[in-house]
């Protein structure tokens, strides 16, 4: 017997889907219920290598953190990272099966994927008592429905109910609920069980007569009204645009534990990937993170960061055009702090032979460490553990580039040359240990007076972090109807709201 499931679907991308679908997962699993997420098909640069070494989002990772299951390929079957403004890769079942144009992925291959996403969907619901998932951008995109595997796509095919979810904050919640059900053929409505607001501020009680209204007009209820809660801080799944929002912790507001603040500096390269990996940074007291986008911005950074990228050579390129490059070369002359993780640890080095990723072919790298890098077809997803600066290391892995490291200082699987330092590990500052050590370093090479505070655990506030989401969920919306919803299904006899999908 199937176990039950919600679809999470949003009036628009980055309505608040990923952060509901985790909170609903923590208060789940703190009922004793056993339930994981799902996600068909995701379109992000922010990624994951699970422990079997497939690639799946980041934010599907996060969703099974606070599910407190270990992540799978199967809660994400497929995963889209965009190359280009047209093209993207396409992970299938965590594994890179191809480069294919939106055109070519509308047009037909996603439609192929549909039986492998309901199959994934329904051996995760053979396993546990409930499967929660999330949708992606607005289930109303009716160019986009036919070939549908997200939203109600797999919906229909797995007879899920399903909540939208709306961003109030931005204003224009209750057209967009409307419209969003108004625009759905008759079929797909009848699974549409209501709504939930998401990012209110202010009085609730003034928001009721626009929510009965509602109800009048849709004959759907609204499950919640989630406040707006500051600093939360939780995987999300695109770019800077959601990155220059702050990280694990508003750790600005957090006074240092020396005399002086560690400022960071993140170039925003384009295609950037895996952006998370500053965020345990972030979480330190008295460390500002920042993302940067011009040379001038460096002068008074004590750490400059160059990220994993889904480009390496076009990063270089950028980095050169904004004269970001020699800003970061002069740094590394004067000895102040340069880190390169994945996509930036190539750029760092000397020579690039890229005839997969840009097709490219013989480039040169900045030139600050040791190293030469080749593009592989076949892709390293690994979850390597080691020890650096005397202490324990854990990170994973997402990478075409094989590294050649020549010379320097072993530093991880990559090499440090004064404080240049470089490895394709991602998520390596979520240790504790290393990060404080690391930390240190910085602080010595940058003449700062700074102390890494000693009780910072990044992996404990990831979990107060949870816990608030699952708090959310348990004190503002209706639990009782929700948990109905997931073991019973949509309600019957939801009247249609015209005129449906054309």
């Amino acid at each position: 017997m199937s176990g039950g499931g919600l679809l999470i679907a949003g009036t628009t991308s980055d309505a608040g889907k990923s952060v509901v679908t985790a909170g609903i997962c923590r208060w789940l699993v703190r009922r004793g219920v056993k339930v994981a997420p799902f996600k068909g098909q995701n379109m992000s640069l922010n990624s994951f290598v699970t422990r079997e070494g497939a690639e799946i989002g980041r934010a599907q990772a996060m969703q099974a953190q606070a599910a407190r299951v270990e992540p799978s390929a199967l809660m994400n079957p497929v995963l889209l990272k965009p190359g280009s403004d047209r093209s993207s890769q396409v992970v299938l079942m965590g594994k890179p099966v191809g480069e294919l144009s939106a055109r070519g992925y509308h047009g037909g291959r996603q439609q192929m994927l549909f039986e492998p996403v309901v199959e994934c969907l329904e051996k995760l619901r053979g396993t546990y008592d409930a499967v929660i998932c999330e949708g992606a951008g607005s289930p109303a995109e009716i160019n986009l429905r036919r070939t549908d595997i997200v939203n109600m796509g797999i919906a229909r095919a797995a007879r899920l109910p399903v909540v939208v979810v709306g961003d109030i904050d931005r204003g224009g919640v209750f057209a967009q609920f409307f419209g969003t059900t108004a625009l759905l053929a008759p079929e797909d409505q009848e699974l549409v069980a209501g709504y939930l607001v998401n990012k209110f501020r202010g009085d609730v009680t003034l928001l009721e007569p626009g929510l009965e209204m509602l109800h009048g007009l849709t004959g759907r209820r609204t499950f919640g009204v989630l406040p707006y809660a500051h600093g939360l801080g939780i995987d999300e799944e695109d770019g800077l645009r959601v990155s220059l929002r702050g990280a694990v912790r508003e750790s600005v507001t957090s006074a240092p534990l020396g005399e002086d603040v560690l400022r960071v500096a993140v170039c925003a390269v384009p295609l950037m990937s895996n952006f998370t990996d500053v965020d345990a940074l972030a979480a330190e007291p008295g460390v500002i993170v920042r993302f940067v986008d011009r040379a001038e911005e460096l002068a008074d950074a004590d750490l400059v960061v160059v990220p994993g990228t889904r480009g390496t050579v076009k990063a270089l390129a950028w980095l050169r055009e904004r004269g970001l490059a020699d800003a970061i070369a002069r740094r590394a002359a004067e000895g102040r702090p340069v880190l390169g993780i994945c996509g930036g640890f190539q750029a760092l080095g000397e020579h690039i032979e890229d005839e997969v990723e840009s097709r490219a072919g013989e480039v040169d790298g900045l030139g600050l460490l040791p190293v030469r890098v080749r593009f592989d077809r076949e892709k390293t997803l690994a979850r390597p553990v080691g020890e650096a600066l005397g202490e324990r290391v854990e990170g994973y892995e997402i990478h075409h580039g094989v590294a050649e490291v020549l010379g320097g200082e072993p530093f991880l699987d990559g090499c440090r040359v004064g404080a240049v330092w470089g490895t394709h590990w991602h998520g390596s500052l979520e240790s504790d240990g290393f990060r404080r050590a690391f930390l240190r370093e910085v602080a010595a090479a940058a003449g700062r007076r700074f102390i890494p505070a000693p009780d910072t655990r990044f992996g404990l506030l990831r979990e107060e972090q949870l816990d608030r989401l699952g708090d959310l969920i348990e004190e503002h919306a209706d639990t009782a109807a929700l948990l109905e919803l997931i073991e019973r299904g949509a309600p019957a006899g939801l009247p249609f709201i015209p005129p449906g999908a054309p």
